[in-house]
């Protein structure tokens, strides 16, 4: 299993709707992510820059470059689009994160 973390941003004053749209995520959704091999799945966020660090687990049989291609993924993305930082496809902007120290 791998630990895989990264960094989006958040659009300013709309933390309060961004946490509500993952508090009522589709059940579709974490049907998917799960089927692609991710695990304990956590958002943070910073207030003072407004960046979300997100952190999982990926199995390493993991499936998730795949997500990008599934409709429900396109279709969350699609929803999310007016809260964060997109890329042109509607993906979030998402900045990969090195790990410099880990403690079992």
């Amino acid at each position: 299993m791998k630990r895989n973390a990264f960094a989006m941003r958040l659009k300013p004053g709309v933390e309060a709707e961004y946490k509500k749209r993952h508090d009522e995520i589709w059940p579709e959704l974490k049907a998917e992510l799960r089927k692609a091999g991710i695990s304990d799945y956590s958002i943070y966020l910073d207030r003072k820059t407004n960046t979300l660090f997100a952190f999982q687990y990926v199995a390493d049989d993991a499936t998730d470059a795949e997500l990008p291609k599934l409709p429900v993924v396109k279709k969350w993305w699609h929803m999310m689009k007016d809260l964060m930082e997109t890329n042109a496809d509607e993906s979030p902007v998402s900045d990969p994160l090195a790990e410099v120290f880990h403690m079992d």
